[in-house]
C-alpha cells in the first residue's frame, strides 16, 4: 500500500550533490498554502537521506529550527542541503526548501536546522511529562466535522488526518471558545500509517491554530519553529496537547506536547505565530 505522506516526502536525488526534487501537493493544504509541517518534513527527509550514511550514520531527526520565509504551493520543490558537521553521536546539517516564483527565480519557502542522532540510543526515560487525561478517541468528535461548525471550512490537511478533538476543549468548534488558549486531541494518519520521527515533525504543526479558543478565527501562519523528537514513537493513536500563554502585536507562541500510544512523550515544540486579530475583539471570559 501506498500511503499519502510516504508520496508526499518522496523526493528524488539529482546529479547535484545533496540536492533533491519533489512535489508538494494541494492535498496537504490550509487554503492557498501547503501546510509547513510538509515542508519541514521535507526538510528532514533530505537531512536524513544525506546524513544516514558514512561510518556514523545518523538517521533520526533530534532537534529542528524552521524559519518560514513564503507560502508553499502546489508545485515542483526543491530541497537544498548542507552538511555542517559529522560526529560520532549527533551530525548537523542545514536545508533551504525552495520552489520556482512566478519569474522562474528560485524562491526561498524555509531554512531549517537540524540536528540527527540514534534515537534507539538514547532510549531510557529519566522525567518526562504524563499525558493529559481524555476521553477515548471513538468518543472524541473528528475534527473534520467538527470544524464544520467552526470559524474555517475543513481544509485539505485535515482529511490526511484522523483528527479527535477532546471535548474539553472543542467548544471553539461551536462558537464558544473557552479564552484559555488549549486544544487536545487524538492524531494519526488517516490511511492508517504508523508515525515515524519525520511523521512527528509534521504533525507537530498539523492541529487547527490553538487561537480558535481564543475567538481568533482564521489560519496563524507559523513564522519560526523549534521542535524535538524525544523518542521513536510506538504504533497506534498519538496525544497531542497544544496551547498558548502570550498574545502581543499580533504575535502568538503555541507550545506542543506529543505522546505515543504507551503514554511516552515522543515530540514536543515551539513556534512562533502571526495572528490577525479582529477589530474590537476581546479575550473571552
Amino acid at each position: 500500500m501506498d500511503f499519502e505522506f510516504d508520496s508526499a516526502m518522496a523526493l528524488t536525488a539529482t546529479d547535484r550533490p545533496g540536492v533533491f526534487t519533489g512535489r508538494m501537493t494541494e492535498d496537504w493544504t490550509i487554503g492557498p498554502a501547503v501546510n509547513g509541517g510538509v515542508v519541514m518534513g521535507l526538510a528532514a527527509e533530505a537531512l536524513r537521506q544525506v546524513l544516514d550514511s558514512g561510518e556514523t550514520p545518523h538517521a533520526d531527526p533530534l532537534a529542528l529550527s524552521a524559519h518560514f520565509l513564503s507560502a508553499g504551493v502546489d508545485g515542483p520543490v526543491e530541497v537544498t542541503t548542507e552538511v555542517l558537521r559529522r560526529g560520532r553521536t549527533f551530525s548537523t546539517g542545514e536545508a533551504v526548501v525552495s520552489q520556482a516564483g512566478p519569474d522562474g527565480s528560485p524562491v526561498e519557502r524555509m531554512r531549517a536546522l537540524a540536528t540527527y542522532g540514534d534515537l534507539d540510543a538514547s532510549s531510557q526515560v529519566h522525567r518526562s511529562i504524563t499525558p493529559p487525561d481524555m476521553p477515548d478517541p471513538e468518543h472524541c468528535p473528528s475534527a473534520s466535522t467538527a470544524r464544520d461548525a467552526g470559524p474555517m471550512e475543513t481544509p485539505p490537511l485535515m482529511h490526511r488526518l484522523d483528527l479527535r478533538l477532546d471535548p474539553a476543549t472543542a467548544e471553539w468548534a461551536l462558537g464558544r471558545p473557552s479564552g484559555r488558549g488549549e486544544m487536545r486531541a487524538w492524531m494519526r494518519f488517516a490511511d492508517g500509517r504508523d508515525a515515524d520521527p519525520v511523521g512527528l515533525l509534521f504533525m507537530l504543526d498539523a492541529m487547527p491554530p490553538v487561537s480558535f479558543d481564543l475567538g481568533i478565527g482564521g489560519w496563524a501562519p507559523t513564522l519560526e519553529f523549534t521542535g524535538h523528537v524525544r523518542g521513536r514513537p510506538a504504533p497506534g493513536w498519538l496525544r497531542m496537547e497544544t496551547r498558548t500563554r502570550v498574545l502581543t502585536g499580533g504575535l502568538m507562541e503555541e507550545d506542543a506536547l506529543l505522546w505515543d500510544s504507551t503514554d511516552r512523550l515522543v515530540a514536543q515544540s515551539r513556534q512562533l505565530c502571526s495572528v490577525r486579530i479582529p477589530e474590537g475583539w476581546t479575550l473571552p471570559a
